[in-house]
């Protein structure tokens, strides 16, 4: 998300009803776990009083959902909460919660990293299995199993040998890249 980009601004109206100030419509609990669930920021606050209902909002859809079987807190978690609000441990709890949930992130932010990584590699070995497909074809002048078309007159074939030839090197020089 972009650091400019305004917190989506919910109002809570009198009859607790939550007013999505962007699309003039009302929302509920689930819409708002939504949208931050896609990565949006979001501020609720009492449309009379102007006090920001953000937090008790925030941990009633955490309860509705640990409520629904849901679970993510395990109740050793929940426990040392409930204890942290009654020790002089409650300063270093939100930095804590906090510093720990930023190196979560980011640990999950480098994984989807390395998964999208492996993604040209795959890609890689695709074009790798038409090129032996290729190969085999162009030597052997016979048709290789799973590969598609017809034998080709010699000349062409060694015109086919080039390109492969070309594509190979091609290729050893995207998997050096790859290794380093």
């Amino acid at each position: 998300m972009a650091e400019s980009e305004k917190p989506l601004l919910i109002k809570r109206y009198a009859s607790r009803r939550l007013y999505n100030t962007e699309t003039s419509d009302y929302v509920t609990l689930e819409d708002i776990a939504g949208f931050i669930r896609d990565g949006r920021e979001v501020q609720i606050v009492d449309l009379k009083s102007g006090d920001d209902l953000t937090r008790q909002y925030l941990l009633q859809i955490v309860a509705e959902h640990e409520s629904k079987g849901e679970s993510v807190l395990p109740i050793s978690v929940l426990t040392d909460l409930v204890r942290s609000y009654t020790t002089q441990a409650t300063s270093v709890v939100p930095q804590f919660l906090a510093a720990s949930f930023e190196m979560f992130r980011d640990s999950q932010s480098k994984w989807l990293e390395n998964v999208n990584s492996m993604n040209p590699m795959a890609k890689s070995l695709e074009a790798m299995q038409a090129q032996q497909e290729a190969f085999l074809k162009a030597m052997t002048g016979a048709r290789v199993p799973g590969a598609e078309g017809e034998k080709k007159p010699a000349a062409e074939g060694k015109d086919d040998l080039d390109a492969i030839k070309r594509q190979l090197a091609d290729l050893q020089r995207k998997l050096s890249k790859l290794d380093k």
